[in-house]
């Protein structure tokens, strides 16, 4: 099929190689001309593994390309998929994009003769599709829905897997205006894509987006929530409990003789809390959004106020091992909110780390892949950042594990001992063993641990 996808973040290029991969041809369509260029010579605007591979490949067997000009992108296209950011702003989610986007889009309709599928899979508030979508469409192109078609095909990708869950989905769900819209776009992914369709009405579709994010987004915060409690009480290793919950016959699967967990029991550990860019501002936009529909959703306040807890309890962590941070070396070992991506977006390495600044600590951090992020959103006398963990742990007085990148798991005890002027590490995301860094002579606590 002739595709169009509009916007290039990590949902729409992702979307557009991926799908080019498969064989369709792609148009993706970006406002921002360097962004283009870069897409038309190989070169991702993002880091997601996998991905250059893949640019490369359909860039050079003319599967996919780039512009600026949508008209020209919808005129030679048959399905136009949105995925422009909508990102949470003065207490509600901001559709300045979409609305700018379904405009343009209306715009080309009016020029076009032949039907075209108009598609969003940008994250989007129940409602929002079948009535702000459509009307600002049917208002520019002077058509109604129908002669064109309406659907809307959430995303389910992971950042730093991205691909894979593109390229192997555990489900598809499509709502559609009418039957038309459904086969539209249920044909981009029939005879390629091995997964159940889930065939259902707009409003459902956008639902069950926002209802996917804000499960796992409870599953960490309740995971925190009983870490917290382990730790008031004392005595306790969270992770024990965790792994005592995990083998309830409701959640493990026995086959064979082996035991099968869901990948949903990721989630169950303690950590410092979850960002990027989907969980905080789409559970933010679900509460706010029953608010709005006369609803008050006590458990995704919860959920939320736990969330903003975490970062704080990895610096209380540390100043309850050195004391006063004033003046200190602290070390912070990540800065992306999770491995596997350059995604600094709400991550809790942020937070940390502005903390830290306030209480007068002189920080040093690295990260694999955000640095270059990092550079533009951190600027403070107090705070350098570092290529590797050998020069950010180097004379640092005390050290804080927040993103758990492969690199990192990997540090030796004793690296902490000899590297560091004051050998205490706070371990976020609980990946390394206790005993071991103890015997090594490194004061260690974490998240869960007393």
């Amino acid at each position: 099929m002739r595709i169009s996808i509009v916007g290039t973040g990590y949902v729409g290029l992702v979307s557009g190689i991926c799908l080019s991969f498969q064989g369709h041809d792609v148009i993706c369509v970006d406002k921002k001309a360097e962004i283009v260029n870069e897409i038309n010579n190989s070169i991702s605007p993002i880091y997601e593994p996998k991905l250059d591979d893949m640019l490369n490949q359909v860039i050079s067997e003319k599967k996919l390309y780039a512009c600026t000009d949508i008209n020209w992108a919808i005129e030679n296209t048959d399905v136009t998929i949105v995925a422009v950011g909508t990102p949470f702003k003065n207490n509600a989610i901001d559709l300045t994009y979409i609305k700018e986007c379904a405009r343009e889009i209306g715009t080309a309709l009016a020029e076009k003769t032949s039907y075209h599928t108009v598609c969003i899979k940008s994250t989007v508030v129940p409602g929002t599709t079948d009535t702000i979508v459509r009307e600002i469409i049917e208002e520019a192109s002077h058509k109604q829905v129908g002669s064109f078609g309406l659907a809307m095909n959430p995303e389910f990708l992971r950042e730093g897997c991205a691909v894979d869950d593109f390229m192997m989905p555990d489900r598809i769900v499509i709502g559609a205006y009418d039957d038309l819209s459904f086969d539209s776009i249920a044909a981009i992914y029939r005879g390629v894509f091995d997964a159940p369709v889930i065939k259902t009405n707009l409003r459902t579709a956008e639902m069950i987006k926002y209802t996917s994010n804000s499960f796992l987004a409870n599953l960490i915060s309740f995971s925190n929530d009983i870490s917290n409690i382990c730790e008031s009480i004392g005595g306790i290793d969270a992770i024990d409990v965790f792994d005592g919950l995990i083998m309830d016959k409701r959640i493990v699967v026995k086959n064979d003789d082996k035991q099968l967990y869901p990948g949903l029991v990721q989630y169950l550990k303690p950590g410092c809390g979850f960002g990027g860019s989907c969980f905080p501002k789409d559970v933010k936009a679900l509460l706010t959004h029953a608010k709005a529909n006369t609803y008050d959703a006590v458990s995704l306040e919860a959920v939320l106020a736990i969330n903003e807890l975490q970062p704080l309890k990895m610096v209380e962590k540390l100043e309850s091992l050195i004391g006063d941070l004033l003046g200190k070396k602290i070390a912070v070992l990540g800065i992306a909110f999770k491995a596997e991506t350059d995604d600094i977006r709400e991550s809790p390495a942020i937070k940390i780390i502005h903390i830290l600044l306030d209480k007068g600590a002189l920080v040093t951090a690295c990260d694999p892949e955000a640095l270059r992020n990092a550079e533009k959103e951190l600027k403070n006398d107090r705070f350098s950042l570092k290529e590797n963990y050998v020069e950010t742990l180097r004379d640092a007085e005390g050290a804080l594990l927040v993103t758990a990148w492969e690199s990192y798991k990997c540090i030796q005890p004793i690296e902490f001992r000899n590297l560091m002027k004051n050998a205490v590490l706070i371990d976020g995301r609980r990946v390394f063993d206790k005993n071991a860094m103890e015997s090594a002579g490194v004061k260690y606590t974490g998240i869960g641990l007393k």
